[in-house]
C-alpha cells in the first residue's frame, strides 16, 4: 500500500511538473494575437492609441477618440467591416500591449526602429517624423552640446527621445515621465529647461502655447511612424499594407491631415509629414 501512493504521488509530481514546464515554454516563446480572419468574425478589432496627445490621439470632451491615427483607426475598421475598440495606451506599453494580445494593432505615433522590429511587426510608414526639443523663450535650447550637467531634460519613458539622448548624450540628466500629459505639465511648471520628443509634438505645442519655441526642430535622423503589429502575424500584417497602399488612389492621409492637423500646423507642414501609400520620397 505504502508504495502505491509513494507511485501514485510521483506520478502527480510529474504531471505537474510537465505542465509547469509547457506553461513557461509558452510564457516564454509565445506572443498572443489573433489572425485577420479571428478578428472578422469577433466583429471587433482593438486599436491602441494615445488619449493625450493632441492632435494625432486624444479623448474629447464628449468622451470620444479624436486625432489622426483615430482618423485612420476608424477607415481600418470601416473597410474590414468590424467596429473598432479603442485601448488608451502609453509610449512604454505599446510592445507590451501588442505581444499580451491586450490590442491588436498599434496606432499610437509609434516610429520605426531597429531595435522594435524585433519585438514587432511594422506595416507600411504613413508618417514622417524627427525629433526636436521644445524650450521657454526666455531659455530657448538650440544645442544639445556643451549641456549644463545641473539642468535635466525632459522626455517620455519608451520613446525614440529617451533612447537617442541616453545612447548619444549620455552626461544629459533625463526627467522621465510616463504620459504626455505628465511630460508638458512639467515643462509648464519649469520643472526641466527643455522637452525632447517627436519633432511634431513639440512642434504643436509651441504653437498651441505662447512663450515657447523649438529651438532644435529636427535631432538625429528623420524616421516614420507606422501601424504595428504583434511578431508574426502575417494575416492582419499583409492586409494593413495592402489597405495604405490601396488608400493612396484617394489621397487618404492627406484628408486626414485636412480634418486632423491642418488646424494645428496650416498647410506648411502638409508634405513634410504625410506619408502617402507607404512610399517615402
Amino acid at each position: 500500500m505504502k508504495n502505491l501512493k509513494i507511485k501514485k504521488l510521483a506520478a502527480v509530481t510529474a504531471a505537474l511538473a510537465t505542465v509547469f514546464s509547457i506553461t513557461a515554454y509558452a510564457e516564454d516563446t509565445d506572443t498572443v494575437y489573433r489572425t485577420l480572419e479571428e478578428i472578422q468574425e469577433d466583429g471587433t478589432i482593438n486599436i491602441g492609441v494615445f488619449s493625450d496627445k493632441n492632435p494625432f490621439g486624444y479623448v474629447d470632451e464628449n468622451g470620444e477618440y479624436q486625432g489622426y491615427d483615430v482618423y485612420f483607426a476608424n477607415r481600418i475598421g470601416e473597410d474590414l467591416g468590424v467596429e473598432v475598440n479603442f485601448v488608451s495606451t502609453e509610449a512604454a506599453n505599446r510592445i507590451e500591449y501588442l505581444q499580451t494580445g491586450k490590442v491588436d494593432v498599434i496606432l499610437a505615433n509609434f516610429t520605426v526602429t531597429d531595435e522594435r522590429a524585433e519585438e514587432v511587426d511594422f506595416a507600411l510608414p504613413y508618417m514622417n517624423v524627427a525629433l526636436g526639443v521644445v524650450s521657454p523663450d526666455d531659455n530657448v535650447i538650440t544645442s544639445l552640446d556643451d549641456w549644463n550637467t545641473d539642468d535635466q531634460i525632459i522626455v517620455i519613458s519608451g520613446t525614440t527621445a529617451e533612447t537617442y539622448l541616453t545612447e548619444n548624450y549620455p552626461d544629459i540628466p533625463l526627467q522621465k515621465y510616463d504620459s504626455y500629459a505628465n511630460a508638458k505639465n512639467a515643462l509648464e511648471n519649469g520643472n526641466g529647461v527643455a522637452w525632447a520628443n517627436d519633432n511634431t509634438e513639440v512642434i504643436a505645442f509651441a504653437l498651441q502655447n505662447e512663450g515657447y519655441t523649438v529651438g532644435i526642430p529636427e535631432l538625429g535622423s528623420k524616421d516614420t511612424i507606422a501601424p504595428a503589429v504583434s511578431k508574426g502575424n502575417e494575416t492582419l500584417l499583409n492586409w494593413i499594407n495592402e489597405e495604405i497602399e490601396s488608400l493612396a488612389d484617394e489621397q487618404f492621409f492627406h484628408k486626414a491631415y485636412d480634418e486632423t492637423l491642418a488646424d494645428t500646423y496650416g498647410e506648411e507642414y502638409k508634405e513634410e509629414l504625410v506619408v502617402e501609400g507607404g512610399k517615402v520620397e
